[in-house]
């Protein structure tokens, strides 16, 4: 899911250096959301591993 999010800055970058504001924008908003998701995502597991413990 990280991976996605830098491919779609990295695309985002590259599209507003040409001058392409449309697709710099779309891909910077798909960007910041898949980042947002992965996020959540991450601090849900190690809230779960902190609940879970190690076991014997």
């Amino acid at each position: 899911m990280l991976y996605w999010a830098l491919v779609f800055l990295v695309v985002a970058l590259i599209a507003a250096a040409f001058g392409f504001g449309g697709i710099a924008s779309a891909s910077a908003g798909i960007a910041q959301i898949l980042f947002f998701v992965f996020l959540v995502l991450f601090v849900i597991a190690l809230v779960a591993r902190a609940l879970r413990g190690r076991m014997p």
